[in-house]
């Protein structure tokens, strides 16, 4: 790719809805923490290896995981976990990112050293707004459970996140591994997370089939989904989804990385595109996968070959997909639709 056309997408402004702050973490913040607390590194190799997916590296989602398992022994403080929110946020202003909806597990940040729940939300929530108050973004968080963890753990955590909502917590998600577990026994906590005036997305149809997208949607209060290309395999969810118009949070990389997609010029989306579906495109795990969201959208048309018409309609779409309310969601969409259509003769392909 030329250095024109790579400036170009960098010059792009975005919207990233779908980001684990966990996945986000700088090489150069692990290595101060790692020397600061005289740390060893588990198992063998470099750090970069144990943390991140390089090209040789195997795409298989336990690999994948894995990354997160040694991340998890990194958030030492309360100023980590502030640093790494603040960081977070400011590698995607820098990636020209207008809008970004931050993802975290408390659970996560806080197990190693057994924080409390609320004090590691409020560190999060604190370190974020002060943040995006300093730079040309919009910031707002999503709290995210796992599967494979308890149901008195997500309890708490949603009652904390709607307790929360005022400061800019704006959403509940569920992840984990959905090929084991199919989250259906959160469904009352999400239902009350909605009537409490959280939105919800749901990890979904990444790791296991249609049917674990079928029941976001029909059962878990999905507002959108969480990767969901593995849809295309049944006809009648596909079409579900199409009909409701729900968002899907693809992650092209990390597709590739994880080892649902075989081969990068294979990923699902153009198909998901032509079957009205209303994907579209963000990061997951800048750091993990050694992307940003100007990759993302490169992929799309350098290797996917989306049409620059067609990328502008799914930017356009993360912007239609925002948990923002909507009166603020007109105002904001129609600013930031008409900063991106302003780049309709300019790429030069």
């Amino acid at each position: 790719m030329t250095t024109q056309r790579l400036s170009f997408y960098k010059s792009l402004p975005k919207i990233d809805l779908h980001r684990h702050m966990e996945g986000s973490v700088r090489i150069s913040t692990l290595l101060e923490v790692r020397r600061e607390h005289g740390m060893p590194v588990p198992g063998t190799g470099q750090l970069n290896d144990l943390v991140q997916i390089g090209q040789d590296d195997r795409f298989t989602t336990e690999n994948f995981l894995s990354k997160f398992m040694t991340l998890r022994q990194f958030y030492k403080s309360p100023e980590i976990i502030k640093r790494i929110t603040r960081e977070t946020i400011m590698d995607a202003a820098a990636d020209n990112v207008r809008y970004l909806e931050l993802r975290f597990s408390p659970v996560a940040l806080s197990r190693e050293e057994n924080f409390p729940l609320p004090e590691v939300m409020d560190w999060v929530i604190d370190s974020a707004n002060e943040t995006q108050n300093e730079l040309n973004i919009l910031v707002q968080m999503i709290a995210s459970v796992n599967r494979h963890e308890s149901l008195q753990l997500a309890e708490q955590i949603a009652r904390l996140a709607v307790d929360r909502i005022e400061r800019g917590i704006v959403g509940l998600d569920l992840a984990g591994d959905e090929a084991r577990f199919s989250g259906l026994e959160f469904a009352g906590i999400f239902r009350e997370a909605r009537q409490s005036g959280l939105h919800v997305t749901i990890h979904a149809g990444e790791w296991a089939g249609p049917q674990s997208v079928r029941n976001a949607i029909l059962h878990l209060q999905a507002e959108r989904i969480g990767h969901g290309i593995r849809v295309l395999e049944d006809p009648e969810v596909a079409e579900l989804a199409r009909s409701r118009g729900i968002p899907f949070e693809t992650c092209l990389t990390s597709n590739v990385q994880s080892g649902v997609v075989q081969q990068a010029s294979a990923h699902p989306l153009p198909k998901m595109l032509e079957m009205g579906i209303n994907a579209t495109i963000n990061t997951d795990d800048p750091s993990i996968s050694q992307i940003t969201l100007s990759d993302e959208y490169s992929y799309a048309c350098e290797v996917l070959n989306i049409s620059w018409a067609s990328l502008r309609e799914r930017i356009i779409a993360a912007a239609n997909a925002a948990f923002l309310p909507e009166d603020k969601k007109k105002a904001f969409v129609e600013a930031f639709s008409s900063e991106v259509n302003r780049y309709n003769l300019k790429k030069n392909r």
